[in-house]
C-alpha cells in the first residue's frame, strides 16, 4: 500500500519544532506509515540535527515528486530565510515568526494543489507573528484564509476520544454569548460531516453541559434549558444522532470509554483539561470543513528548552500518524 505524502512545517525556528521534525523522521516508526516533506530552513534543518544527533542525509528539493523517500533521508524544501547572523534560540522574532508563516504558506499550496496529502504542523509563536505583521494570530486563521474556508473546525484526538470546540479562544465572559441554540446546530452539522470527511459513520455525538449537573433545570444556570437541550431536540428532529446535554464531569469519560464517538466541548479549557489529562503528549490538534487535512502538535514553541536537544517528540510522531490516517478520505 501507498503511503501517505506529509508535508511537515518547520513552525518557529527559535523554538523546539525543528528538533521534534528530525527526531520525528529519524524514528522507523513514523517512516512505516508516512513519507514526508520538511517545508523550512536547511540551515536550521542542519542544525537540529546536530544538536538531537540524528542520523539523516537532507535531500533539498522544488517539488515533493523529486524526493527520496528511502529511511534515513530528510526530504527539504528549503525557503532559505533565516539569517543565522540575527538568530537566536528562545526569542520572540520577526524574522522568525515571518519565516514560519512562510512555511505554513507553502504548505497549504502544495496540499491545496495535491502534491502532498495532508500537513502536519509545528508550533508557532503568536508575538513572533504579531512582530512580523502578520494578520493572523494562530494556524487555524492561517489555514482558514488561505483555503478560502470561513469558519475552520477544531477536533482533537486522543487515544481514539475526539472532541470538537464551540467556541476557542475566548474570554469566559465572551463565550457564554456564543452558547445560543442556532450556533449548536450549525456546529454538530458540520462536526458530524467533519467526522463522514474521515471516515467515521457510527456512533453518537455527545453535547457538553456548560454549568453544574447541567444547571439543574434553571437553578445553577438556564443556558441547558434554553439553548442547548432545545438544539439537541431539534438536531434529534433532523436525524442526528446526538445526546445531551452531559455534564461536563462525566461526558468524556464516557466518550474515552467508547460510548459516544465525540463530544462538542462548549468552551477552550473544558475540552483542553479533559483531553490533555487523558494523555498530554499524545492530544492532537486536527483543523477540520477545509478542502485539506492538516494535523498537528497541540503544545508551544518551549522557547526556554530549544536548542537544549531535550524536546520530547511524541506528539509530532502523532501528529503524522495522524495525518497518515486520515490522509486516504482527502486523496481524490
Amino acid at each position: 500500500m501507498k503511503k501517505p505524502l506529509i508535508a511537515v512545517t518547520l513552525g518557529d525556528p527559535a523554538g523546539i519544532g525543528p528538533e521534534i521534525v528530525v527526531r520525528s523522521l529519524a524514528d522507523p516508526d513514523v517512516y512505516n506509515v508516512a513519507n514526508c516533506v520538511v517545508v523550512g530552513d536547511r540551515k536550521i534543518v542542519k542544525q537540529a540535527i546536530d544538536i538531537t544527533d540524528e542520523d539523516l542525509h537532507v535531500n533539498v528539493i522544488k517539488d515533493p515528486a523529486e524526493g527520496d523517500y528511502s529511511f534515513g533521508v530528510l526530504n527539504l524544501i528549503d525557503l532559505d530565510n533565516i539569517d543565522m547572523e540575527e538568530f537566536e534560540f528562545g526569542k520572540v522574532s520577526a524574522m522568525c515568526g515571518k519565516a514560519a508563516f512562510d512555511y505554513i504558506a507553502k504548505s497549504i499550496g502544495l496540499a491545496m494543489n495535491h502534491k502532498v496529502d495532508a500537513v502536519a504542523t509545528t508550533p508557532i509563536n503568536k508575538e513572533s507573528l504579531h512582530a512580523a505583521e502578520v494578520p493572523f494570530i494562530g494556524h487555524t486563521e492561517i489555514f482558514g484564509k488561505l483555503t478560502g474556508t470561513e469558519d475552520p473546525l477544531t477536533m482533537f484526538e486522543t487515544n481514539e476520544m475526539r472532541v470538537f470546540f464551540l467556541t476557542r479562544h475566548k474570554s469566559l465572559r465572551d463565550m457564554l454569548d456564543d452558547i445560543k441554540k442556532d450556533r449548536i446546530i450549525d456546529y454538530v452539522e458540520r462536526c458530524t460531516e467533519a467526522l463522514r470527511r474521515l471516515g467515521v459513520t457510527e456512533g453518537t455525538m455527545a453535547v457538553a453541559g456548560l454549568n453544574p449537573h447541567c444547571g439543574e433545570h434553571g437553578l445553577f444556570g438556564t443556558e441547558e434549558v434554553e439553548e442547548i437541550m432545545p438544539a439537541v431536540e431539534e438536531l434529534k428532529k433532523r436525524g442526528y444522532d446526538v445526546a445531551g446535554p452531559i455534564p461536563a464531569d462525566a461526558v468524556f469519560h464516557q466518550c474515552a470509554l467508547g460510548k459516544y464517538n465525540s463530544v462538542l466541548s462548549l468552551y477552550h479549557d473544558q475540552g483542553h483539561i479533559a483531553t490533555k489529562t487523558l494523555d498530554f503528549d499524545r492530544t492532537i490538534s486536527i483543523t477540520n470543513g477545509m478542502p485539506i487535512l492538516r494535523t498537528s502538535v497541540d503544545h508551544g514553541t518551549a522557547f526556554d528548552i530549544a536548542g537544549k536537544g531535550i524536546a520530547g517528540a511524541v506528539s509530532m510522531k502523532e501528529a503524522i500518524r495522524l495525518a497518515a490516517k486520515y490522509a486516504p478520505y482527502f486523496i481524490k
